[in-house]
This record gives structure tokens, sequence and C-alpha cells, in this order.
């Protein structure tokens, strides 16, 4: 997913379409959050111009990351859209410096691009829909147990046992 600007110079009237799978396994070691990473599926066109390159993509394929609550791993799907430009030249031209990226040299390399959109479309919290919790998570420990609502509102506290009584002995009398 590289070019050099004299590449693209020559293609210029032509469209350039796009249609690559890429692999960015190594955004693991960025985020450790993210357990394994599908390879991407990128898609679109780009719009060449004198100064500068814009790429209309569209990024697909999924993560797998930890639930928040069970830590079992989940896939999140990715599906984004996004506009990236590349300015050849920055002489006698107003930008934006975060909507736009300047080229080093005269290669523009759309590969670390798509890796920041990735990172970005990692949530806070991903939640697992259908999980075994007895898989998922231990149910018991040293001195606790989970149990479910159902158990709780059946079981009486021992504390207020005899507080029950108190309430019947007012009702006879």
């Amino acid at each position: 997913m590289k070019w050099t600007i004299s590449q693209l110079q020559k293609i210029r009237d032509k469209h350039l379409q796009i249609d690559e799978i890429v692999d960015v396994t190594d955004v693991k070691e960025r985020d450790p959050q993210i357990r394994d990473v599908s390879p991407i599926k990128v898609t679109g066109r780009a719009d060449i111009g004198s100064t500068k390159v814009t790429f209309h993509l569209h990024l697909s394929g999924k993560f797998i990351l930890p639930c928040s609550r069970t830590l079992v791993d989940v896939n999140y799907p990715i599906d984004i859209e996004t506009t990236e430009t590349f300015l050849f030249k920055t002489a006698g031209i107003e930008y934006d410096g975060d909507d736009v990226t300047i080229v080093e040299g005269d290669v523009v390399d759309l590969l670390p691009v798509i890796k920041e959109n990735l990172l970005l479309e990692i949530p806070m919290q991903v939640f697992c829909e259908d999980v075994n919790l007895e898989e998922a998570a231990p149910q018991s420990g040293n001195d606790w147990t989970v149990i479910s609502e159902e158990e709780n509102k059946q079981k009486v506290d021992p504390r207020f046992a005899k507080l029950a009584d108190f309430f019947e002995n007012n009702k006879e009398s």
C-alpha cells in the first residue's frame, strides 16, 4: 500500500481503485487489549491532484477483544468508512494539520494510516452477548459464591428472621 509521488502523478487522469487485503497483526503490540486481528480488506478509490491525493476507503475485518465482564474472547466486527488526504507539498497551501498527512520524502504509505484508524475503532468496553458463565468466569472462590437473584430473594437473612416473628406477634395482639 505504498506509492511514490511520481507513480501517482502518472495515473492522475485515471482512477486508482484499491481492493487489497492487508496484514495488520502488529497492532497487537500497540494495544495489549487486542487478542487477535483478522486480515483487513481495504477497498476504495483515490483522487489524485497535483499537490495532494485523497483516498476514500472502506476497511472491514474483525478484532478479537476480551469481554469487559468475563474476559471471554469476543468477535468485534470492523466496518470503517474513512477519507484520508496526503499533501505532497505544503508550501503556499493552507491546511488543518488534523485532517491531512504530509508526505515525508516521496512515498505515500497508506498502511500506518489504516492501522491508526483501526486502533481508534477499538471501544472502551466490549460485552459478550451469549456466554456460558460457568466456562467464562469462576463461580466460587475463598468465602464467596455466585448466586442468582431468585436464590437471593428466597434466602432470609438470619439477623432479620426474629424480626419477622415480631410483626406476626403484633398482628395477633
